[in-house]
């Protein structure tokens, strides 16, 4: 497939959303709600839960599954209480001491009045940074389209991971060349240009890991379970200390 078809498959209808995967890798999941300060933004789930029988926090972008559902959970765009629900969650997991795991699937943060009025670009940033100095293991996996700071406002993670046909890019490729072509016709030309595919991303270092998806079959989700629970034990023997020295570092060499 060439990059622009990779952005169509990681758009495609009846793709397993974050929902789909918390229920496939976290037993006992009990969702947490709000940020104590506006709302509760239904277009990030998360809460606590066990992976392998251990106890980590999930946080998951979900765009939803059917037209109800999507417009529910706003099309996995979150306003800023959704990113600060995220810290609130991040925070609570450090201090119990449990490792964070992020599902990433967005085309972009929600860019309507009232979610700028509320300081959507400040709940990003306050975002990315507190996880970047988050004193427990951090893992986010994207697993459809990872759009601009709303996808990496959640991705500040010891490592960053994606499935096969997923992308991760600075601008939507419609975006992109609405920009610089002034032509949204050229928007299969600025998926190449863009270099958002998963097999870019590896090259590029921008992710450690490509996912094979196997058809998002019960293999696909078992393997990335224990593929997660070893990641996760192999963080916590690390120092806090050490381990967000070497997270500021990753995304210093950016």
């Amino acid at each position: 497939m060439n990059a622009y078809e990779i952005v169509l498959k990681s758009r495609e209808k009846g793709r397993p959303t974050a929902v789909k995967y918390i229920g496939k890798l976290v037993e006992g999941f009990i969702e947490l709600h709000g940020d104590r300060r506006f709302s509760d933004d239904a277009a990030i789930i998360g809460g606590v839960g066990y992976i392998c029988g251990k106890p980590v926090t999930v946080i998951g972008i979900e765009k939803g599954e059917d037209t109800n559902s999507k417009i529910e959970h706003n099309f996995g765009c979150a306003h800023p209480e959704g990113y600060r629900k995220a810290v609130r969650l991040m925070k609570e997991a450090e201090k119990f001491h449990r490792p964070v795991l992020c599902l990433v699937d967005t085309s972009g943060a929600y860019c309507g009045i009232g979610a700028e009025e509320r300081g959507q670009s400040e709940a990003i940033a306050m975002s990315i940074m507190d996880m970047i100095r988050l004193k427990t293991p951090t893992l986010t996996v994207v697993i459809g389209e990872g759009g601009s700071g709303g996808a990496l406002g959640l991705s500040a993670a010891d490592e960053v991971w994606i499935t096969e046909t997923s992308t991760y890019s600075v601008i939507s490729p419609e975006g992109c060349a609405s920009i610089l072509w002034k032509d949204s016709a050229k928007v299969a030309q600025a998926s190449e240009c863009l270099k958002l595919t998963a097999q870019d991303l590896l090259s590029l270092h921008a992710v450690e890991r490509v996912i094979e998806e196997k058809g998002f079959s019960d293999e696909f989700f078992e393997g990335l379970k224990k593929d997660a629970a070893q990641f996760f034990a192999e963080k916590s023997k690390i120092p806090a200390e050490e381990l967000v020295k070497a997270r500021y570092e990753r995304f210093r060499k950016f």
